[in-house]
């Protein structure tokens, strides 16, 4: 199932969404309870999964507004750095990464890990607040992000996958000179509105997240086109490091890493003006767009 937030008639709801029909349906209740957020929905898919019906007609797309699938996260997003073997390299020549300066370095040896606050994530849509006077340097990551649906500690590769729910649609936004600056990632990538999310969440049984051919434009070009088969650290070997030592909940938000092609990779870099659209698709996820304002 895709599951999308969206707002319609002056309310914000839970709903299934079929992007073929071009209709959603509200699950407002389910066995006589309701469902109160996507964050609801996630803690009690187990239970409730094999109840959800779609009896009534819907309502036709163009009626309703999407928010992200998860308007605001319990905590911050969880973030992957130098995850695909060609962006980690084009990230290292760039001289934007402080951890390293020369091509034998480029590739981790373990995952890297950062977090984006709640504020960050904003919808479908919705313009991407340009920093003017705090950054000119703002750069964009298409990435696959995944939501846990089983929490827990210490979880083991082999059984990593039983513990996500669904996958989703991410923009890691960048101020490319703040994270140069600071020598870390979190103040650059942290910005209100750098976090796109959506359209939709699909569960994991939707798409195969380690075959996903992922795509980015900015306007009309395409900067990114690449496949999650190319990452270096898989979704398991990430679940296994953060739980290790954190306890991961219901509802989690892990954006796995980027390929290459972003502006930093290119020559002078492609940084993104005010005006700018940046557009990502990954199979079976649809289709992210926001512009800068």
């Amino acid at each position: 199932m895709k599951f999308v937030t969206f707002q319609h008639e002056g309310r914000r709801a839970v709903g299934v969404i079929d992007p073929d029909k071009q209709r959603v349906w509200p699950l407002d209740t389910i066995q006589g309870e309701p469902v109160g957020d996507m964050l609801d929905l996630i803690r009690r898919f187990d239970a409730i999964k094999g109840h959800i019906a779609l009896n009534a007609a819907g309502i036709p797309l163009a009626d309703v507004r999407l928010d992200a699938p998860i308007p605001r996260p319990d905590r911050n997003i969880f973030c992957v750095g130098k995850n695909y073997h060609e962006h980690a390299h084009e990230f290292t020549r760039s001289g934007f990464d402080a951890g390293s300066k020369q091509a034998s370095d480029a590739i981790p040896e373990a995952p890297i890990f950062f977090t984006k606050p709640p504020e960050t994530v904003i919808a479908n849509d919705e313009p991407i607040r340009y920093p003017h006077g705090v950054s000119d340097s703002i750069d964009y990551e298409a990435e696959l992000g995944l939501v846990i649906g089983k929490g827990g500690r210490g979880i083991s590769k082999a059984e990593a996958y039983d513990h996500v729910f669904g996958y989703v649609i991410i923009n890691d936004v960048t101020a490319r000179d703040w994270q140069a600056r600071h020598k870390q990632w979190f103040l650059g990538k942290s910005f209100d509105t750098f976090c796109p999310m959506g359209p939709w969440l699909a569960t994991a049984d939707e798409v195969d997240a380690a075959n996903l051919s992922l795509r980015c434009w900015v306007n009309d070009e395409l900067r990114q086109n690449a496949n999650t088969s190319d990452l270096i650290f898989d979704i398991p070997t990430m679940i296994e490091t953060l739980s290790a030592g954190i306890t991961l909940y219901p509802g989690d938000v892990i954006a796995t890493g980027t390929p290459a092609g972003v502006g930093i990779g290119f020559t002078p870099p492609k940084f993104l003006k005010p005006g700018d659209r940046v557009t990502i698709e990954i199979d079976g996820l649809g289709r992210l767009s926001n512009v800068l304002d």
